[in-house]
């Protein structure tokens, strides 16, 4: 039985690159006879034939970008997409926005789904369980058959193409140097599961930022939060999680979660527990959104500037979308952080 090839694997075969053999594959008067022939008779050789992820490449442009996110709710996200919309608008696009869920079928699905005919390329943020599962062939089947992919925020380093993100594990460090600044001894972390790459290096940072001021880090100060309680219907379950914490570390004197929800969270048991924000207790998040402004203390966070990440990602689609390179070139972009201080730190 032949083996099923890709666009990518004609092109590598033959040393041309994918829009060469794209282009001979719809006998474009743009490739030479020699090379059209070559190209041709490969195909015909292993049985090519395109896919759904395929159908909307550069021959058929549709002045649209697809957008998959792990949710429609979260501030940051939205904000993202504002980014994304400025520029691709700009730049004479439109978007289409597809959710995962933090599901890995729904990830997959709506790329194939947005894929047959729909689209010119993606900007995505990978699901939870995508993540988790570790299976990207989704990602590695899209961008062989030549529609280009801009990974954000929750990015694979496997995968080759273009990156948006935030320096994480700086962006942790301040957080931790900004507690120890204002007199902080124990310092805890409510954080994700491993997997989960944003999560896991601001965890990082936070471990490096402790030693960095001969504080030895201590398990039982790192939360690490089950999935399953990111949600409304257990969020119960998470604050008695934290709570459980911060009882039985009655010395903890500065918090830092890794994103708003667990911060304010947060919040709320330590004024359940009778402990005074700021002066018993201070407590940093990530990500500046509307919770972080509203809530009672105000929340000091990390912002990501997420518009900004937005049009970053935008601008690399658009333009791999629009100016045809012969070598595969791949960038990641890191957006500074900032710390925003507010009225749950001193």
């Amino acid at each position: 039985m032949k083996r099923k090839v890709t666009l990518k694997q004609i092109a590598r075969e033959l040393d041309v690159s994918i829009s060469t053999v794209s282009k001979a594959l719809r006998n474009s008067v743009e490739i030479s006879e020699d090379t059209g022939e070559k190209v041709q008779a490969f195909a015909k050789l292993y049985n090519y034939r395109p896919n759904n992820i395929a159908l909307s490449l550069k021959n058929r442009k549709t002045k649209t970008i697809g957008i998959i996110i792990p949710e429609i709710v979260h501030h940051f996200f939205s904000k993202v997409i504002r980014g994304i919309e400025l520029v691709a608008n700009k730049r004479g696009y439109n978007v289409i926005v597809g959710l995962s869920n933090e599901s890995f079928s729904k990830e997959v699905i709506n790329m194939e789904m947005l894929a047959n005919g729909s689209i010119d390329g993606f900007i995505l943020s990978v699901s939870k369980e995508t993540l988790k599962l570790q299976d990207y062939h989704h990602f590695i089947e899209t961008i062989s058959q030549g529609m280009p992919i801009v990974m954000f925020d929750r990015v694979v380093n496997e995968i080759n193409c273009d990156k948006v993100i935030v320096d994480d594990l700086k962006g942790s460090k301040k957080v931790v140097n900004k507690l120890v600044e204002n007199g902080c001894k124990t310092i805890a972390i409510i954080t994700t599961k491993d997997y989960v790459s944003v999560g896991k290096l601001r965890t990082q940072g936070y471990i490096e930022a402790l030693e960095a001021h001969n504080i030895k880090p201590k398990a039982d100060l790192i939360l690490k939060v089950d999935d399953n309680l990111v949600s409304d219907e257990h969020l119960e379950v998470l604050e008695q999680e934290i709570e459980f914490m911060l009882t039985n570390n009655p010395k903890i004197d500065g918090v830092f979660a890794v994103n708003e929800l667990y911060a304010i969270s947060a919040m709320k048991v330590a004024q359940k527990l009778k402990r005074k924000i700021p002066e018993d207790i201070q407590v940093v998040g990530f990500t500046d959104g509307v919770l972080s402004k509203h809530a009672s203390p105000s929340l000091t966070t990390v912002s990501q500037h997420a518009q900004e990440m937005g049009e970053k990602a935008a601008q690399l689609l658009i333009d791999n979308l629009e100016v045809e390179e012969e070598e595969e070139t791949y960038q990641t972009v890191i957006i500074e952080t900032e710390l925003i201080e507010r009225e749950s730190t001193k």
